[in-house]
């Protein structure tokens, strides 16, 4: 899940070496802490939080054939 989070921060933001991720595991749930560049923080969120929405939506799908519940989390310094 990391990986695919990874990559899709990274095709959306103008710097794709500023983009972290950190995975936190539990037992039936992970949790995703996504970080950007300050000026990229627009593109990942977008109007609305519609392409954050379109990100958790991606990931749920991915984390349903597993049977793990993935939350998202994208942080703000």
């Amino acid at each position: 899940m990391k990986e695919l989070v990874e990559f899709l921060a990274r095709t959306l933001v103008n710097h794709p070496e500023a983009v972290q991720v950190k995975e936190t595991q539990g037992d039936t749930a992970s949790v995703l802490e996504l970080k950007v560049a300050k000026e990229d923080l627009g593109r990942v969120i977008g109007k609305q939080g519609r392409t954050a929405k379109s990100i958790r939506t991606i990931l749920n799908a991915a984390a349903s054939r597993t049977n793990r519940k993935v939350v998202l989390e994208i942080v703000e310094e």
